[in-house]
């Protein structure tokens, strides 16, 4: 794939998930169909590997879930794949100051590993991008900024999410990860485009 066709279906994903946070309105309220099969716990295929759930696919340098989500693969050591690997650097680089070390949260902001037994990786996407508002009982208010002209975070998302889903789902434990897979080309080509754009 040339530089400028990768940049498009990037940045064509990024619309997708956009238009589809805002068409579903960031709506939390009662528990779906997506919402209990998260809640279902990670899926352990034949050879041991941990993924968010069962059908994941290695795409373009990362796992990927039939919905359209990146999953992580993480070993019965604890060696993940590069993608989660490089989302826990850059949510510790971006992310931890107001979420707190590993989404454990913080005074400041909520705790994403717990976020994310509930919200699915559309929603998340689209928060971290346009940013949300929300008001807490007592009159104040917790605010999300947008971030989504901040390339140190969006071209990063997809490991972002899925280093917390793996801290949420209970498969990463806190602190330095057991060790990574390589980095794919793939996935190197996309991060350089990404940020050249």
């Amino acid at each position: 794939m040339k530089k400028g066709e990768l940049v498009k279906s990037i940045w064509k994903r990024f619309a997708v998930v956009v238009l589809s946070a805002a068409v579903a309105g960031f709506g939390f309220s009662g528990v779906n169909a997506e919402d209990a099969k998260q809640a279902a716990g990670p899926y352990v295929d034949a050879d041991g590997y941990r993924f968010a759930e069962e059908g994941a696919t290695f795409e373009e340098g990362k796992w990927m879930l039939p919905s359209g989500a990146p999953t992580y693969r993480v070993d019965k050591d604890g060696k993940m794949d590069f993608l989660t690997y490089r989302g826990f650097q850059r949510y510790h680089s971006e992310c931890h100051v107001c979420h707190g070390p590993e989404g454990v949260g913080s005074t400041y902001a909520p705790a994403l590993a717990e976020s994310l037994k509930t919200m699915d990786y559309f929603d998340f996407v689209g928060v971290v991008a346009s940013g949300r508002t929300v008001h807490l009982p007592g009159g104040g208010e917790s605010v999300m900024p947008a971030l989504g002209d901040n390339k140190n975070v969006m071209c990063y998302l997809d490991g972002i999410y899925t280093y917390l889903k793996g801290r949420s789902d209970g498969v990463i434990p806190r602190g330095r990860p057991a060790g990574r897979d390589e980095k794919p080309k793939e996935l190197g080509d996309a991060e350089s485009a990404c940020l050249a754009n």
